[in-house]
């Protein structure tokens, strides 16, 4: 039951973050000027499995803006490039705090 809760909440937040990328990505398309900052962040992840780590670096790329470049062979950084990055802390921040903690949970629920 818990796993059916985590997945629901996984999917309602991707569903948030989407919209929102979105219409930020749409901001910035449809401005006069491009005011952006694209870049690279080595995101550190906490999740330990291969579905789990698949799962967020998919997720990240079907996010607009946002796009998994690679996963270190040690799967413990994901490389993402970013549209418009004003800071790289508070991308790795919006990452945790949502996609995966909802993975980290799943993950709990995965190995019992």
């Amino acid at each position: 039951m818990k796993s059916a809760w985590s997945l629901l909440c996984l999917l309602a937040t991707f569903i948030r973050e989407l919209l929102v990328s979105n219409l930020g990505v749409a901001r910035i398309v449809l401005s006069p000027r491009l005011h952006i900052r694209p870049g690279l962040i080595a995101y550190r992840t906490e999740l330990k499995t291969d579905l789990a780590i698949t799962t967020l670096a998919n997720i990240i790329t079907l996010t607009p803006g946002t796009l998994t470049l690679e996963v270190s062979e040690d799967r413990t950084v994901l490389f993402i490039h970013a549209l418009d990055i004003e800071e790289p802390g508070v991308v790795a921040d919006s990452i945790r705090n949502s996609f995966e903690k909802r993975l980290l949970e799943l993950e709990e629920c995965w190995s019992r």
